[in-house]
C-alpha cells in the first residue's frame, strides 16, 4: 500500500473544485489500483485542500491507474485546479501508528476493508458449494464477494462507498426482492458468515461478535421479508449504520 497526498490551495471557487471532485471520485471508485480516498477541507483556511489516495502500489498508481481508460475522465474533471496543487507526493506507512482513546468503529476493530474483503471471499467460496443456499448465488458476478464487503464497511462505519458505486440501500434491495429466501436458508447464510470470520481471523472478542452477529440477524431477517412474493418494503432508505450496542468494546 502507499498513500498519496496532494495538497491543493484553491483562490476562487471552492464549491466548484468540490463538485468536480465528487465527480472526478467516480473514476477512483472503479479504479482496482484505488484502496480509497478521501477530500478533506483546511478549517482554518478555507481554501486548502488535502486530497488522499490509497493505492496499492506506487506502480499501480503510476502505470496502471494513469496508464489505464479511467484517467482520461479522472483527470478532464480536475484539470482546471491542477495549477492550484501545492504538494504531490507518495508516502509509506511506518511501524508507528495506533488507536487513541475514542470508541472505533466496527469497521475499524474488525481490520478495515482488507479484512471484510477476505471474509467474504472465504464466505461465498462456502456459498457457492453449499446446497442450501447455493442455487440462490448460481449466477452470482465475479465482483459479489467485493459488493458485499463494501455493503458490510459502511454498514460498519466505514467508507460510504456502496452509497456512492452501487445505489446504497435501493441497489441492495434490488438484490433480494422476489427471491423468497427461506428461513433455513437465512440460517445457514448467518452460520456460513459465522464460520467464515473464524476462518480468515476476524475478532473474536465478545463484544464485537455480539455486535457483529447481532447485525447479521437482524439484516437477514429483513431480506427474508423482503424478499417474498407480495412484499412491499420501502424503496428508499439510508443504509443502516451498525455499532456496539450495550456493549463496547473492552481495550482494558
Amino acid at each position: 500500500m502507499t498513500l498519496e497526498y496532494i495538497r491543493y490551495r484553491i483562490p476562487g471557487d471552492t464549491d466548484a473544485f468540490e463538485q468536480a471532485y465528487a465527480r472526478a471520485a467516480r473514476f477512483l471508485a472503479r479504479a482496482p489500483q484505488c484502496v480509497d480516498y478521501e477530500l478533506s477541507r483546511c478549517a482554518d483556511e478555507p481554501g486548502t485542500y488535502i486530497l488522499r489516495i490509497t493505492w496499492t502500489s506506487p506502480e499501480d498508481h503510476l502505470k496502471g491507474f494513469r496508464g489505464g481508460d479511467l484517467f482520461p475522465g479522472f483527470l478532464a474533471e480536475i484539470r482546471p485546479w491542477v495549477e492550484a496543487i501545492d504538494e504531490m507526493r507518495h508516502y509509506e506507512p511506518t511501524a508507528v501508528r495506533g488507536a487513541g482513546g475514542a470508541v472505533p468503529t466496527l469497521y475499524d476493530w474488525a481490520g478495515g476493508t482488507e479484512a471484510l474483503e477476505r471474509l467474504t471471499g472465504s464466505f461465498y467460496a462456502k456459498v457457492t458449494a453449499d446446497d442450501l443456499i447455493g442455487p440462490l448465488f448460481a449466477h452470482m458476478d465475479p465482483a459479489h464477494p467485493r459488493y458485499v464487503a463494501m455493503w458490510l464497511a459502511e454498514v460498519f462505519g466505514g467508507p460510504a462507498r456502496y452509497t456512492g458505486e452501487r445505489a446504497g440501500y435501493p441497489g441492495m434491495l434490488a438484490h433480494h426482492l422476489g427471491r423468497a429466501i427461506t428461513e433455513p436458508q437465512r440460517r445457514r447464510w448467518v452460520s456460513l458468515l459465522a464460520d467464515a470470520a473464524d476462518d480468515v481471523g476476524l475478532p473474536d472478542d465478545p463484544e464485537f461478535r455480539a455486535a457483529f452477529l447481532g447485525y447479521l440477524e437482524w439484516g437477514t431477517r429483513l431480506a427474508v421479508a423482503n424478499s417474498q412474493p407480495g412484499a412491499t418494503p420501502p424503496r428508499s432508505a439510508p443504509v443502516p449504520h451498525w455499532g456496539w450496542g450495550v456493549a463496547p468494546p473492552y481495550q482494558g
